[in-house]
């Protein structure tokens, strides 16, 4: 019988993985998983499921909408992706990680299929959450996209609603080179008869879900057409405070949530337009959204969205990644006081690194770094073209090195922000929990 440890390495080692190693790992075909989920009975079809995809906040809006329905006293399943420090943050109930023996017994159980079929390390990954929403029964299951949504391995369940968040630039090497391109592939996710929400409404990508939804009989909401969130501040405890409009009216005064990016404004009014249309299915109130936006990193464990690390200097981590996302990051580092701006910084190999580095504060100091995967972009390149595109700054060969010169060489009133790759804030993440 195989440990927790050699089970890991036989998901993340023996089998290809997009987070590791890019194109290589992208399946055009689901028919893996549904071999997979028919070799276990079809777990996915004995529960109830919400389904989320989007360029951006799919992330926050999956954790938000799970923290909503446990405090309503649902029994909620939550599968995300990637993991930030340990593999079992994807797949949780009530915010508690699978255990590690029902991961090493689900694959020591279907290990010789495993081994037959082939399949990938997300179509393994999606499996083993679905049997194990299934076996615990989960009153539903918060299941987000991993890529894309159409051709995505979560893609088989015919969930209660269907969330697409928003459509930007990420991964156009496999969902296309167009907004219309990206936006088709999240399309995909609209399923015959199923609500959708579309978290915002944009000229260019809509009428592709709005036609769909037409020919498939789904009712389609826009939820910056009906909510809306002028304003926002932060409270004496570190919790946003917001304002949502509903039609012009007030609908929710004075919501705190515990997630801090400004940028989560746009999250939340995706979210109460989701709880709106999951209403006729679930007994929600409104104090139930009240609790469970203030409580979401309790109740779920979310991590990595301008997540406060320390203060004096003030430290936070975003895992912001791509142009959109880094856009709504910066703009909220730009609200920040503090004499230096010390910027710890990676990114992968298959991003638009002179769109990115367009983007980035010219004010900062910059540690350029690299995570500890085969598609980090190497940091010494990076250094060069940051160089060549104005900014400055100097590199370093692991991102613990980075963090403690940052850490080193900033004064109480300067600020240390960690970004660019999901990855690096990982480690940034593993160095505090090491340290507590």
């Amino acid at each position: 019988m195989a440990d927790y440890k050699e089970t890991l390495d036989y998901l993340f080692g023996k089998l290809p993985m997009y987070q590791r190693q890019g194109k290589t790992a992208y399946k055009k075909t689901l028919d893996n998983i549904f071999a997979l989920c028919e070799h276990s009975g079809n777990p996915h079809k004995r529960f109830k499921s919400i389904h989320v995809a989007g360029t951006n906040g799919k992330g926050s809006v999956s954790h938000m909408l799970a923290s909503v329905l446990q405090t309503a006293g649902y029994k909620t399943g939550l599968y995300t992706s990637p993991h930030l420090t340990d593999f079992r943050e994807r797949i949780k109930i009530n915010g508690e990680m699978i255990p590690e023996y029902e991961l090493v017994n689900y694959v020591e159980e279907n290990k010789d299929f495993f081994d037959k079929i082939k399949p990938s390390f997300f179509e393994m990954t999606v499996a083993a959450a679905f049997y194990y929403f299934a076996k615990r029964e989960v009153d539903v299951a918060v299941i987000e996209t991993g890529l894309g949504g159409r051709l995505d391995s979560t893609n088989i369940i015919t969930p209660l609603l269907s969330i697409i968040t928003n459509i930007s630039f990420d991964h156009v090497q496999f969902l296309g080179n167009t907004l219309k391109d990206i936006a088709v592939e999240k399309a995909g996710i609209i399923k015959k008869g199923v609500p959708v929400v579309i978290g915002e409404y944009d000229e260019e990508t809509s009428e592709i879900f709005i036609k769909r939804a037409e020919k498939l009989n789904s009712p389609i909401f826009f939820a910056d057409k009906e909510y809306s969130c002028e304003y926002s501040l932060l409270s004496s405890d570190y919790k946003q405070i917001l304002n949502v409009d509903k039609n012009g009216k007030p609908e929710y005064y004075n919501l705190k949530i515990d997630l801090n990016g400004v940028y989560q404004k746009k999250n939340v009014i995706c979210v109460l337009k989701s709880i709106d249309v999951l209403s006729e299915k679930f007994n929600l109130h409104k104090e139930d959204v009240y609790k469970g936006l203030l409580h979401v990193t309790d109740n779920t464990g979310f991590r990595g969205r301008w997540q406060v690390l320390g203060y004096n200097p003030l430290i936070v981590a975003d895992g912001g990644h791509n142009e959109a996302g880094l856009k709504e990051v910066v703009e909220q580092i730009k609200k920040i006081p503090y004499k230096t701006l010390h910027f710890i910084f990676g990114t992968v190999k298959d991003k638009d690194i002179e769109s990115i580095l367009s983007l980035l504060p010219k004010d900062a100091f910059y540690y350029f770094t690299k995570a500890e995967i085969p598609r980090a972009y190497d940091e010494k390149d990076l250094l060069k073209r940051a160089l060549s595109s104005g900014l400055r700054g100097t590199s370093y060969d692991n991102v613990e090195k980075a963090f403690y010169e940052a850490k080193k060489n900033a004064a109480k009133e300067d600020f240390i922000f960690a970004g660019g790759s999901i990855f690096v804030i990982a480690e940034v993440l593993q160095i505090f929990d090491n340290n507590k």
